[in-house]
């Protein structure tokens, strides 16, 4: 009997929580990156490395392109879609409160 098993789907504010995912994505901003090199600006050992790409591609947020024996990872534009439908409406208060701030500045003068 064949068992199979599904990796969930991972929730992008749970993977996004962690500090070294969020400085993956920072390196990942730049463009593609082999997990080596991503070790390497990060001072992390390739398995850890390995493990954080792996939630960050369960969440949507990564992709990997295989290149001879290594893979080159990339940010993932679906899963940042989700990050950006989440924030425009913060966003709004922002600029509201900068437009607030612009006009009380521009009376000041």
């Amino acid at each position: 009997m064949r068992h199979i098993i599904r990796v969930a789907e991972q929730n992008v504010f749970t993977v996004i929580g962690d500090p070294t995912r969020r400085r993956i994505m920072d390196l990942l901003r730049g463009g593609g990156h082999s997990v080596g090199e991503l070790a390497d600006a990060l001072g992390v050992a390739q398995p850890n490395v390995s493990k954080h790409l792996r939630m960050l591609g369960r969440a949507s947020l990564v992709e990997a392109r295989i290149d001879g024996p290594r893979r080159y990872y990339t940010l993932a534009p679906d899963g940042l879609r989700q990050l950006e439908a989440w924030l425009a409406p913060f966003r709004e208060i922002w600029a509201d409160r900068l437009d607030a701030l612009e006009r009380h500045l521009d009376d000041l003068e």
